[in-house]
């Protein structure tokens, strides 16, 4: 799915005022299910989520959390259901090098940091965590799942649109009203954006911290694509927030090409795009996310542009993480 223009609009237009009952119900059935009671599984467990759908900058604010974690002396596992791989009732350890049709993309990002346990049962798959020596469970999109008892949820926030419209799906990007969502919040990592959205929300609830945090490019990548042109493709909610990360580094970006987040890419379309850049002499690039979609035989033949989250403050936020063993 492709994230609609009008959900990042400052202000409802006409189609989402339309689509918006539907919103309503959509968000009231999900604020419902926010509220049942989790399992407790014996061992702290960090939830990371997202109050709309899709692009806010979860994954890596995972990936920054559990290396702090790892810092700290702890074991981490991720949980994930392993969104766009292949639907799982069982429980899985992701392998390094397993498929993205099988696990989904981002579970194949999370393992090269922890261990990362795939599967729609997020108990089992803890029970699995459990059993392989992890000491706190880093829960992967997890803000609107109730299965587990959660000790601390931190929710990743995009500094520069941090509630799209303000609608629920369809009509926005919301997952459920706000309002309905905080309670179930303890800080906020707002990524991007001016410092004046992180005061907004730091003053809409000053009982729980506000950390700001930035996407940075790797430099020793960034390094290779400086002046160079690119045809750059990415199949993420929005892929002109990486167009204009590449522009920022100092590519060339001659050409552009978007697909569906979490599209898994057959070979024809790579060919495709491999003769559009050899048309122009264009280096052809994407993202890390998109490159684990790739098929295997187009992998090394195509640049990347990885990106890590930092937090401005890192030592409040390893701090905060404390909370997990008060």
């Amino acid at each position: 799915m492709r994230a609609p223009r009008f959900w990042r609009e400052p202000r409802p237009g006409l189609l989402a005022r339309a689509l918006s009952p539907l919103g309503a119900l959509y968000g009231a059935a999900t604020a419902r299910r926010m509220a049942r009671e989790g399992v407790d599984v014996g061992v702290p467990v960090l939830c990371v989520g997202n109050f709309v759908v899709g692009g806010a900058g979860k994954t890596p604010t995972a990936i920054a959390l559990a290396r702090l974690l790892r810092a700290a002396g702890e074991r981490p596992a991720f949980l994930s259901r392993g969104y766009g791989g292949e639907a799982r009732a069982d429980s899985v350890r992701v392998a390094l090098g397993a498929s993205a049709r099988a696990v989904g993309d981002e579970p194949l990002l999370l393992a090269r940091v922890a261990p990362c346990f795939v599967g729609r049962d997020r108990v089992a798959s803890a029970k699995l965590a459990l059993e392989n020596g992890a000491s706190v469970l880093v829960m992967d999109d997890g803000l609107q799942n109730p299965a587990l008892t959660r000790t601390l949820t931190m929710v990743a926030v995009d500094g520069e649109a941090p509630f799209g419209n303000g609608l629920c799906l369809p009509a926005g990007p919301l997952r459920a009203p706000v309002d309905a969502q905080w309670p179930f919040v303890d800080a906020l990592a707002v990524i991007g954006g001016e410092a004046e959205t992180a005061a907004a929300l730091a003053a809409r609830t000053p009982q729980k911290p506000v950390f700001r945090a930035s996407l940075k490019a790797d430099a020793i990548a960034a390094s290779h694509l400086i002046g160079r042109p690119v045809l750059a493709f990415a199949g993420i909610a929005h892929p002109q927030k990486f167009f204009a990360t590449l522009a920022g580094i100092g590519a060339q970006v001659a050409e552009t090409a978007v697909f569906p987040d979490h599209w898994l890419f057959r070979p024809r379309e790579i060919e495709r795009l491999f003769a559009r850049a050899a048309r122009r002499g264009l280096t052809l690039v994407c993202t890390e996310k998109d490159l684990v979609r790739l098929p295997a035989e187009f992998a090394e033949a195509v640049r990347t542009l990885p990106v890590s989250l930092s937090f401005d403050d890192a030592a409040a936020v390893a701090k905060w993480l404390g909370g997990l063993r008060a």
